[in-house]
């Protein structure tokens, strides 16, 4: 029971007379009623208003499952196994091997489709081209000619797989089928730097490539979206024995001496990825 109830109660069992009288005493319960009012409204104002806090924010487990593209660059090498060896039957004339080699940098770009499976587990397939300026020279010091070759683009397609070190952090291994154009060169002689009067002509070839990576969650102070990832890879390239054949100026005909040419390419290239359905941004929770 509260005290206006208590008060009124009080007024409606009073009853004869008093030494105060009934006046006084009606108009002293309504003041006591009057303040017991006022002092119940100021204890609810003064009680704090209920307050809501909002649901915790939930995390979706990202999925590596989906397309993507990507672009970059890089530098490379080549060294290359030669000999000199006849036209035709392929009978050594330097018969002792010799090690070639350029360097240079390339361009990148590719896509692929990647599938997560047994939880942390990645498998993927993928296509990439590059354009490159990897330079260096070849000889036949049997006849005292040098020239420059350059390893202009290559393409590859091939498969990788790897293993989630961290929900945005993917390390793996691929392999696969790759091919390469050469460029052809002015062969010079080694001794005054001069034009020999023979040359070689550009060539294609082909063979298998292993290699390696780590690609990541790219947050640069916040600049990119959630899609944005950042890959480097490692690629050694292994192709094919090609018989170069030194060639007239004058007819464009054989001269009878091939230069074998067995090339391995190595690259280390950084690129960003775009990845479409990239499902790691967290939700909210309703309630």
């Amino acid at each position: 029971m509260n005290m206006e109830s208590g008060v009124f109660c009080t007024l409606a069992v009073w009853s004869g007379p008093s030494a105060l009288g009934d006046s006084k005493m009606r108009k002293i319960a309504l003041a006591l009623a009057a303040i017991a009012a006022f002092s119940g409204s100021a204890l609810a104002a003064d009680l704090p208003a209920r307050t809501y806090s909002k649901a915790p924010m939930i995390e979706v487990p990202p999925s590596w499952t989906g397309f993507y593209i990507f672009g970059g660059g890089g530098g490379g090498l080549w060294d290359a196994n030669t000999g000199v060896v006849v036209t035709g039957t392929g009978a050594c004339i330097l018969c002792t091997n010799q090690k070639q080699g350029g360097d240079g940098w390339f361009g990148t770009v590719g896509a692929g489709y990647d599938w997560q499976f047994s939880g942390d587990w990645v498998a993927g397939i993928f296509a990439d081209g590059q354009f490159a300026s990897l330079k260096g020279s070849i000889q036949d010091q049997g006849a005292g000619v040098t020239g420059w070759e350059k390893n202009k683009d290559s393409w590859a397609a091939g498969l990788r797989l790897g293993y989630l070190v961290a929900p945005t952090v993917y390390s793996y291994v691929n392999g696969g089928y790759t091919g390469t154009d050469w460029s052809g060169t002015t062969l010079l002689n080694t001794a005054s730097g001069l034009a020999s009067g023979t040359h070689t002509n550009s060539f294609t070839q082909n063979g298998w490539f292993i290699g390696g990576g780590v690609e990541n969650k790219l947050a640069l102070f916040g600049f990119f979206g959630p899609n944005w990832f950042m890959k480097t890879e490692y690629r050694a390239a292994y192709y094919n024995t090609k018989n170069i054949s030194e060639l007239s100026d004058v007819s464009g005909l054989p001269i009878g001496r091939d230069i074998t040419f067995n090339p391995l390419v190595q690259t280390i290239s950084t690129s960003l990825v775009y990845r479409f359905n990239w499902t790691g941004a967290p939700v909210v929770s309703k309630y």
